[in-house]
């Protein structure tokens, strides 16, 4: 049978697509060269996720770019697609499934679209459903591994990262993070509460963690893990982690006093900066594992942190990172640290 390109890419090729933004720059830009007089186009798909409930992708036909719009849950239903779409020219849509949650493939035009070429969006979208349920599940999975893994831990296991002791050696500024006097408040609060004040903290400090490009690893009861790799100076990592630590610092600040306004208690915590080499990989049991950091640097951050308390500070910075910042700390001192061998040269910032 002899298929226009588009249709003949999608039945053929268009299921190995890398992701849904590469399939609809792919797909628009072949209905392009086939006289199709498209302004840009959106791909719209559900996902699984505990955040985002619908991701819009954005294709321009003039440049060839592709910007993303997330939907969150809870809210209005999404027409990020179709608003800017109208914003382009005349709309043509051609929903794909039955369902609310269904993916919508639609596209404008730099003029009103004719009888047949209208005809030749909808057949478009008739032969992308099949390579547009594989994609689907592909976003559903990669959003749920970055849920609970991180994006480049995810990203790792979907390469194919899967052996059990397998990893690499990376180096990395290391945030670990604790909230204080969690027992006592667990014990004087009702359990749905304890949840939304470990939310609240949560979201305070991975949030920060986050937008200056760190990954949380794990969450270890009331305790934050996370690194920021060390990709081209260990400075930028080590500076990078500051600012998070900064960010985190407001945010709970702001926090606190939300709580201080209905008589709630504030939510003390300590943070500790490191600078470490550590093995990052797969590790556990033969059918369950974890894909995470160890090494003698993740002892010491956790260690170290354990001194904010007696040292009456709520951050400690690492010797190794102060060498590499050209942030005011205040200095400490030298520490021993549990089960460290040797002791510690310990700074903190000055208002912590």
């Amino acid at each position: 049978m002899d298929l226009p390109t588009p249709l003949a890419w999608l039945l053929d090729e268009a299921s190995g697509s890398i992701g849904p933004d590469r399939f609809l720059a792919d797909l628009g830009g072949r209905l392009l060269a086939d006289g199709l007089p498209l302004a840009g186009g959106a791909l719209t798909l559900a996902v699984r996720h505990p955040i985002i409930a619908r991701r819009t992708w954005l294709w321009r036909a003039e440049t060839g770019a592709v910007i993303e719009a997330l939907g969150f849950a809870g809210a209005l239903p999404n027409e990020d697609g179709r608003n800017w779409l109208t914003g382009l020219g005349p709309v043509e849509e051609g929903a794909i499934g039955r369902t609310p949650d269904g993916p919508v493939l639609g596209w404008a035009g730099t003029r009103p679209f004719a009888p047949a070429e209208a005809g030749q969006l909808r057949q478009a979208a008739r032969f992308a459903a099949a390579p547009l349920a594989a994609l689907t599940e592909r976003a559903a999975l990669t959003a749920l591994l970055e849920a609970y893994l991180g994006k480049r831990s995810a990203a790792r296991v979907q390469a194919g990262a899967l052996n059990r002791g397998t990893g690499e050696m990376i180096r990395a500024a290391l945030l670990y993070a604790d909230m204080r006097n969690f027992t006592a408040l667990s014990e004087a609060s009702e359990p749905a509460a304890m949840i939304a004040d470990l939310d609240a903290w949560f979201d305070r400090v991975a949030g920060a963690i986050h937008a200056f490009g760190g990954e949380v690893l794990k969450f270890i009861g009331d305790g934050v893990l996370a690194i920021f790799p060390v990709t081209h100076r260990p400075a930028e990592a080590c500076e990078a982690a500051l600012r998070a630590v900064v960010a985190a610092r407001a945010g709970m600040a702001h926090l606190d006093e939300r709580r201080q306004a209905q008589g709630l208690p504030p939510l003390p915590y300590g943070t500790a900066l490191h600078l470490g080499d550590i093995l990052w990989g797969n590790i556990g049991a033969v059918d369950r594992l974890d894909f995470t950091a160890i090494g003698p640097a993740v002892n010491l951050v956790s260690r170290l942190e354990g001194l904010c308390r007696p040292l009456g500070r709520s951050v400690l910075i690492s010797g190794a990172v102060a060498a590499e910042t050209a942030t005011a700390l205040l200095p400490l001192g030298d520490h021993a640290l549990r089960g460290i061998s040797s002791p510690c040269a310990v700074f903190t910032l000055p208002d912590a």
